[in-house]
């Protein structure tokens, strides 16, 4: 299951790469990406994928204060796209945390910067820790 799931989760990167970078509609990276790869879990990469993109300027509000001394514009492209693909992971569908995080890291390691895995994995322990709530409060801040 994990390895299905990376491999799925690898080509959300991609199809959310291209929605970013190349503006092209989510709608037709999803068909590119799916003629190419049958055997992924579609029904996976099409909720995260769709989800992601639905609720952008959500998550963009949430990362941008989680990126202490660094501005949102100034984010590498893939880095920004995995930061979004795994808030929205841990948000709205029910991935165990660190196996998130885990999975986004190994993300930005293979795609990103020689420091990108250590850049997503403080951002995303930070929101991680703002999704807990506090001792005794009823509910967490709405990261």
């Amino acid at each position: 299951m994990r390895t299905r799931r990376r491999r799925a989760r690898d080509v959300a990167l991609q199809v959310l790469f291209q929605y970013d970078v190349g503006s092209v509609p989510i709608s037709d990276a999803l068909a590119a990406a799916r003629d190419q790869d049958a055997v992924v879990e579609w029904d996976f990469v099409e909720r995260l994928c769709t989800g992601t993109a639905a609720h952008l300027r959500e998550l963009d509000a949430v990362i941008t204060p989680l990126l202490h001394d660094w501005s949102f514009e100034r984010l590498a492209n893939v880095d920004r796209a995995i930061l979004r693909m795994a808030l929205y992971e841990l948000r709205y569908m029910d991935t165990p945390p660190a196996t998130v995080i885990d999975e986004a890291v190994e993300l930005a390691k293979r795609y990103g910067t020689e420091d990108s895995g250590r850049f997503v994995n403080g951002v995303l322990g930070v929101a991680v820790r703002a999704l807990r709530p506090a001792a005794g409060s009823q509910a967490g801040p709405g990261v």
